[in-house]
């Protein structure tokens, strides 16, 4: 087995601390409950209690479309990005002699940089996974919005169950998305371990950044908690 110097198994690892740490920070940290995914899912049960009061739900139906369509794009991706992980790993003696032809010439053995195209074809292959049960479960939420009951039936607490019902499982599918959204992000910062582990900690580094300033900082996550700030 060949082994990575020092240094790369730091750089691995902060990239696993980065990963792990920003997705516990944004799903579950102390402020978890003021990021941008946060208000949006409060935004999804206003919109859900709108349609309660809606007999056509047309538009209900074509956002439902969209968020499937934009997942579904994502996952296709993915199943690309796979196929090209493979295509490299399968004439890995070729395409490694002709990237030592390049000026910037790679200092890994050819095991090692293996290695590396096999970690993004995993991290492309969760990014699937995440994206494909994202589009199952939308496909799941549209059978339980289907089922909200409408406007004229009297049964409160069967509008209100149904209603939790498909808000929940609204947002189960926004998160397995928002993970494998994540996943594609981060992605770009494990590239930079093509070129060294210090491209590697700062491609990283840069990347979690960016992701912490959109979920807290950002003008987005302003507009979405107009109106909710208030009422907290």
């Amino acid at each position: 087995m060949t082994f990575f110097p020092f240094l790369d198994w730091l750089a691995i690892s902060w990239f696993l601390f980065c990963a792990i740490g920003y997705s516990w920070l944004t799903e579950h940290g102390p402020s978890s409950n003021k990021t941008l995914s946060a208000y949006m899912n409060q935004k999804r049960e206003s919109w859900l209690r709108v349609t309660l009061m809606r007999d056509m739900r047309i538009v209900d139906a074509t956002i439902i479309s969209g968020l499937q369509y934009g997942t579904a794009f994502f996952a296709s991706a993915s199943l690309l990005a796979i196929g090209g992980c493979f295509a490299v790993l399968k004439s890995a003696d070729e395409v490694y002699r002709l990237l030592q032809e390049l000026p910037l010439a790679l200092h890994d053995t050819q095991a090692q940089w293996e290695v590396k195209v096999l970690g993004l074809l995993l991290i492309y292959a969760y990014a699937f996974f995440k994206f494909g049960w994202s589009f199952r479960l939308w496909n799941y939420t549209s059978i339980l919005m289907g089922a909200i009951p409408i406007p004229e039936e009297e049964n409160q607490e069967k509008k209100e169950n149904a209603l939790q019902s498909a808000l929940t499982m609204n947002r189960i599918a926004g998160t397995h998305f928002n993970r494998g959204l994540r996943t594609f992000f981060l992605s770009i910062g494990y590239i930079g371990w093509f070129i060294g582990p210090i491209a590697f900690i700062i491609a990283t580094s840069w990347i979690i950044l960016v992701l912490t300033r959109r979920q807290f900082f950002s003008q987005s996550k302003k507009a979405a908690a107009i109106g909710l700030e208030r009422k907290q």
